[in-house]
């Protein structure tokens, strides 16, 4: 009885094991593993003006985070232009008030009494042509006196008229077209203003971003132009794993379907989804290691990593683990 009993026993536990044998197979049936690099975004930090470098406050390996000053340009010349851009909005300003407001009293006054002097004179030349001109038939005059006064009296006339358009101009003030060229060189200057402050505040260089320092590429005492970099940042989130899966299992996933990275330094696995599969197929990069031809078409992944730290260094290779779909799901029917 107890060999019998020992006999049942010990099927018992291989049954136990055969079973968990299929269960182990059915599950790594489920499991695809990828090779890939981890792939971690950097920005190439640069000034928007040109200009002589004045400071560069951080060195390679420093954390900086987002909003951090990391270097200065010279802002003199930039203080210059400011206060010149400053001086002209200022006498726009003026021309513009001193339209608005019209002539001082002072100048229409002026403007009245030249226009007396000019009817006065007006009077009087007309006066004396008239005179010279019913002489002229005694010979008390001669046609010589006629076409002088004649001359005056047309030359006064044409000065009393220039007069009173002159009070005219002056009682009623500027032109609406004069003021609004006036308001439209007040706008250009306050606009050429502005120009000048946003060039100073560009002096200054900030991180956009959390990240740290790779690259110091310039030092101060450098003449730059707008488009050279002065350090190069590697930003600390997010982090992704560039990777490459082949055709035949590419109905087995899907944007959003959960991995497991871990890298070759560490124990540790992270954990992450994948974000991007790419629409077109493309030769395995060399970089890229895996059981099959490197001739082979692949698809691109781009997988994101959501408990990343900085143990995860721009191009260390990982294994990416992906508990696959099930071959009936819609995404594999699809």
């Amino acid at each position: 009885m107890k060999r019998i009993l020992m006999i049942i026993f010990m099927l018992f536990i291989a049954g136990g094991a055969v079973f968990a044998w299929i269960q182990h197979l059915d599950q790594d049936e489920n499991l695809l593993y990828l090779y890939g690099n981890v792939d971690i975004r950097e920005v190439q930090l640069a000034f928007r003006q040109p200009g002589r470098v004045e400071q560069v406050l951080f060195d390679e390996g420093d954390f900086v985070a987002a909003g951090t000053r990391v270097a200065t340009l010279d802002a003199q010349p930039y203080q210059e232009a400011l206060a010149a851009a400053q001086g002209a909005v200022q006498v726009a300003r003026a021309e513009l008030d001193k339209m608005q407001r019209g002539l001082r009293p002072q100048e229409i006054t002026q403007a009245r009494e030249a226009l007396k002097q000019a009817q006065a004179l007006a009077y009087q030349t007309e006066r004396d042509y008239t005179r010279a001109r019913k002489l002229l038939p005694s010979k008390a005059s001669s046609q010589q006196d006629v076409d002088t006064t004649r001359s005056a009296r047309d030359q006064a006339a044409a000065g009393l008229k220039a007069a009173q358009a002159a009070l005219s101009q002056a009682e009623e003030g500027f032109r609406k077209e004069d003021i609004a060229a006036a308001e439209a060189q007040l706008a250009a200057a306050m606009a050429a203003q502005d120009q000048a402050t946003t060039a100073l505040a560009d002096t200054e260089l900030f991180a956009p971003s959390d990240g740290t320092i790779i690259a110091r590429i310039r030092e101060p005492g450098s003449m730059v132009t707008s488009q050279d970099a002065i350090y190069n940042l590697s930003l600390d989130h997010p982090v992704y794993v560039r990777a490459y899966i082949n055709e035949t299992a590419l109905g087995r996933i899907a944007p959003g379907t959960p991995v497991q990275v871990r890298s070759d330094s560490s124990k540790k696995t992270y954990h992450g989804q994948i974000g991007f599969i790419s629409p077109r197929a493309e030769f395995t990069p060399k970089t890229v290691e895996t059981i099959e031809l490197r001739t082979d078409l692949v698809y691109r992944l781009r997988i994101v990593v959501n408990d990343a730290d900085p143990a995860l260094r721009q191009g260390m290779p990982v294994t990416v683990e992906v508990d696959m779909l099930p071959t009936n799901s819609p995404a594999n029917n699809s």
